[in-house]
């Protein structure tokens, strides 16, 4: 399978002798968030499936586990439970445990609680109140009632053999429990979304007071890990990087450069569905401002020959992610017989939400899509992945990359997918096609520099549709291509919502596209959140 392919090529580095907190991932639709909110903390964690075998768990230092939420009931024959060689490796160390939503039910579960369904569901916000008297750390400088979000059907009606009520609502006696002898607490709501205003604080309860985790995760004891570990895995060989210009790539090649020098060769594949002049760009960027050793591969005419006639998102991906190691493993070839040195590494800037969305590994949610980097790459790869970044979040790389001292330009470049305009082309992906687009996602990002909109959007590109429709330009009929703008607020490319573009902006877009961009007559605005809508189009 593509998934063990990806986890067998995957070069770890750096994370055994770090201590962390252990997220285990019942498959909440939240799950990414308690990491984004832990690591807000300046405290390292990692997101691990609830059905983990105790041996991984155990090679780490941990400092406490939270269990996340999940859709399933506790109770259901077959829903996800954490295997009892993990239950006593948390008795054995006397590691603090924090359950969330399904996470507290499955401490019900085990210690001898009741769940069952209430009498009606709870979604959004709700009143927490403290009960009288009680003196949680886990509440501690929590006021006497508190808003946080809730998205429950079942609860708990029974407390666990030692556990005592901390916190309740209207609707639920035991929103809140804790058992101190055990170490173990208890909530029925979401603290790690932005609708729980008091939420941050009360895993910070958790986390620092707590467990005693040390705020010490920072961006450039980060950088200098890597850079350390990695002359040790690669010793005197070759590293080849992946690198497009992307705030990604970038921060990942400065980091490959500054650990290994001359001997990190990075390679820009032009596939030839990059933006509008992207090649020469990146190039002199990369090159100049840098101090990235970057050349440039055109495989245009080979990419675009194999994309020929194909539609299905899936297989433009793995096509390319494909295409790409292959051009790669040619030019490490290249490389080993000019350096007369062995290249058996490849460089990618793969990101945590790259690695959550791709594979399952990590918690039973469902894979969304395959990214070309991670679930696209082909069993006969002979180079190991290092991957940098594959433990960050997208606002983590950017503070990495402030931290390396690179330009502010690269570091809030908006990110661009590894298989470029082919996902941003809905249909068959065309030379002629691959033109218009260029020209018409020109335009849009020029127009978001000039209003001043762009540093505010986390993301934005425009979309060509496999539809045409009817206009009038001058006394003639048309009927021309419809292509999409797509503007996202978003920090951790996890969840995002459509931008509030103003309609001035918009009109300026759509009058240029129109009228500069033969070929598309009609111009659209995503207003589409994610969930339940991904970022891309495809």
């Amino acid at each position: 399978m593509a998934e063990e392919t990806y986890l067998k090529q995957s070069t770890q580095l750096g994370n055994l002798g770090r201590p962390q907190v252990a997220i285990l991932d019942f498959g909440s639709q939240y799950s990414h968030l308690i990491a984004r909110r832990v690591r807000e903390l300046h405290v390292y964690c990692e997101l691990y499936s609830c059905l983990v075998k105790v041996e991984e768990l155990a090679q780490h230092e941990l400092t406490a586990i939270i269990l996340s939420g999940g859709p399933n009931s506790v109770y259901d024959e077959g829903s996800p439970h954490v295997s009892p060689e993990v239950w006593k490796l948390i008795e054995e160390r006397n590691i603090p445990v924090l359950g969330i939503c399904y996470g507290m039910q499955e401490l019900a579960h085990v210690f001898g609680g009741t769940v069952a369904p209430g009498l009606k569901h709870e979604y959004g916000k709700a009143m927490v109140k403290r009960v009288e008297g009680c003196d949680s750390q886990l509440l501690d400088g929590m006021p006497e009632e508190f808003q946080m979000w809730m998205s429950h059907g079942d609860k708990l009606t029974k407390t666990p053999e030692g556990f005592k009520p901390v916190g309740s609502t209207d609707n639920a006696e035991f929103v809140a429990i804790e058992n101190l002898e055990k170490r173990m607490w208890g909530l029925q709501f979401h603290p790690e979304v932005t609708h729980s205003p008091k939420g941050r604080e009360l895993l910070g309860n958790f986390i620092i007071k707590i467990a005693g985790a040390k705020p010490d995760w920072v961006m450039t004891d980060y950088a200098q890990e890597f850079i350390d570990d990695v002359r040790k895995t690669v010793g005197e060989g070759h590293v080849i990087g992946a690198v497009s210009g992307g705030v990604d790539s970038t921060v990942a090649a400065v980091l490959m450069t500054r650990a290994i020098g001359d001997r990190f060769h990075a390679i820009l594949v032009d596939n030839g569905c990059l933006r509008k002049d992207e090649a020469t760009k990146v190039l002199k960027r990369m090159r100049e401002d840098c101090g990235v050793n970057l050349r440039c591969v055109d495989a245009s005419d080979r990419f675009l020959d194999l994309l020929k006639g194909v539609t299905e998102p899936e297989k433009k991906r793995k096509i390319i992610g494909g295409t790409f190691i292959e051009v790669f493993q040619e030019e490490a070839i290249k490389i080993e017989a000019d350096m007369g040195k062995k290249c058996g590494y490849l460089l990618q800037g793969t990101l945590y939400p790259d690695v959550i969305e791709s594979i399952s590994y990590k918690g039973p949610s469902a894979t969304i899509k395959t990214h070309h980097n991670v679930g696209g790459l082909p069993a006969n790869m002979n180079l190991k992945l290092i991957e940098p970044l594959r433990e960050l979040f997208k606002d983590e790389v950017r503070e990495l990359g402030m931290a390396l001292g690179i330009d502010e330009a690269s570091v809030w470049r908006h990110p661009f997918p590894g298989p470029g305009l082919a996902i941003r082309i809905l249909g068959e992906v065309t030379r002629e096609r691959v033109k218009i687009l260029q020209e018409a996602d020109d335009i849009v990002i020029q127009e978001l520099l000039n209003s001043g909109h762009y540093r505010k959007i986390g993301q934005a590109f425009t979309v060509l549709l496999p539809v045409k429709s009817v206009g009038v330009m001058g006394d003639g009929r048309t009927y021309e291509n419809v292509a999409s703008v797509r503007c996202v607020e978003t920090t951790d490319y996890m969840t995002a919502d459509f931008y509030h573009l103003p309609y001035d902006v918009m009109g300026k877009m759509s009058s240029r596209v129109i009228n500069e961009v033969r070929g598309i007559n009609r111009l659209c605005y995503d207003i589409s959140s994610k969930p339940p809508a991904t970022i891309e189009w495809e």
